[in-house]
């Protein structure tokens, strides 16, 4: 690939990261973008992201090999509009949603069938925008790819090995296996851990003694109750039978658990947790899912001046940075008293065989 053209429609934390990875992996990538953000635009430029900002959807993305819509996806319907206008017949249109059936049904509606393969890289944060936009979300990440039926399968195949060169895992499949995937595995658990997030809240004291106490094995299942209200009210609205009838097969297993709870029955609750128990130890061990792994270790300290410092210089005397960290107040599990979180497996591993060797008790999060 001796050069290329890439435009962004929008750019918060996706866009932004994919956009990073191009300017990191491909030689000589030229990158245009255009956001309702004058900050975003700015920033972008200013980190070399970006060759140019763009005032609006207009003739600076008509020379584009590559245009991503990754706005809003309420803005979908208007934005292909514009993009109808200027798109070039050899550029490949795509998206970054991880709801894929709306979009392609805008872009049959738009008459670009012919042009677009829907893209959804599986990946991203609790913390959102441009700003928290990182090149390494892409690393090992699931990258999803669903053609239409129009588009040739040379453009497919473009975008295949595109998606290697950034460092994904690029996968092809139907639009509504997508959804329904995505749905159990991602949209789900996100409705899950909101919701027993505002159960702990309903059922707390007025002291709030659940919020106190709140941590470890909590706070690691709810952690994606974090995320933007605002995109997963869309995702909600835009994938509604896949979610509603999965959560509804999750209402029937819970009623089946209470049951078992209510009648006291052994061999039931034995192996509902012996059949998650085996199940979850069969997940391939990688950073590739929807959720995005957390890499977090828990050490042992002791509960004296310098002790936190201490293990701070340590890890920085060996180029590993840290992510966050934390002092956990109460010991829920086996776990130490400070958690460590590191952006990459190859960091926490570095990490943890550090900190052994200094004689540090060092317990690995999975």
């Amino acid at each position: 690939m001796n050069s290329l053209t890439c435009g962004f429609i929008g750019l918060g934390l996706i866009g932004g990261s994919i956009a990073r990875a191009l300017r990191e992996k491909i030689p000589n990538v030229k990158i245009i973008v255009y956001d309702t953000n004058p900050e975003t635009l700015e920033a972008a430029l200013g980190d070399k992201v970006a060759d140019r900002a763009a005032r609006a959807i207009d003739e600076s993305f008509s020379h584009c090999d590559y245009l991503f819509l990754c706005a809003p996806v309420q803005k979908n319907d208007s934005n292909l509009k514009a993009v109808k206008k200027i798109l070039s017949p050899s550029c490949l249109l795509t998206d970054v949603g991880s709801v894929k059936s709306q979009i392609h049904h805008a872009v049959e509606a738009a008459g670009l069938s012919s042009q677009f393969i829907g893209g959804h890289p599986m990946t991203g944060s609790e913390r959102t925008g441009y700003v928290n936009s990182k090149a390494l979300l892409l690393e090992n990440a699931y990258f999803i790819l669903t053609p239409t039926d129009k588009v040739s399968s040379r453009k497919v195949e473009a975008y295949r090995n595109l998606a290697l060169k950034l460092g994904a895992i690029p996968l092809v499949m139907d639009c509504r296996l997508h959804d329904y995937v995505t749905a159990a595995i991602s949209h789900l658990p996100h409705v899950i851990a909101s919701s027993l997030v505002n159960l702990i809240q309903e059922q707390d004291s007025s002291e709030g003694i659940m919020r106190l106490i709140a941590a470890g094995g909590f706070k690691d299942i709810t952690r994606i109750a974090s995320s933007s209200p605002v995109m997963w009210q869309q995702i909600c609205l835009t994938n509604t039978e896949n979610i509603a009838g999965l959560l509804s097969a999750y209402i029937d297993s819970l009623s089946r658990i209470k049951d078992s709870l209510l009648e006291k029955d052994e061999t039931a609750l034995y192996e509902f947790f012996d059949r998650a128990r085996l199940y979850r130890d069969s997940f391939i061990d990688a950073s590739s899912g929807p959720i995005k792994r957390s890499y977090t270790l828990d050490l042992d300290i002791a509960d004296e001046p310098g002790a936190l410092a201490a293990i701070a210089t340590i890890l920085a005397l060996n180029q590993i940075s840290i992510k966050n960290i934390g002092i956990v107040h109460n010991r829920e599990f086996e776990g130490g008293v400070l958690k460590i979180e590191f952006y990459a497996e190859a960091s926490i591993k570095k990490a943890s065989r550090i900190l052994c060797a200094k004689g540090y008790l060092v317990h690995k999060t999975d």
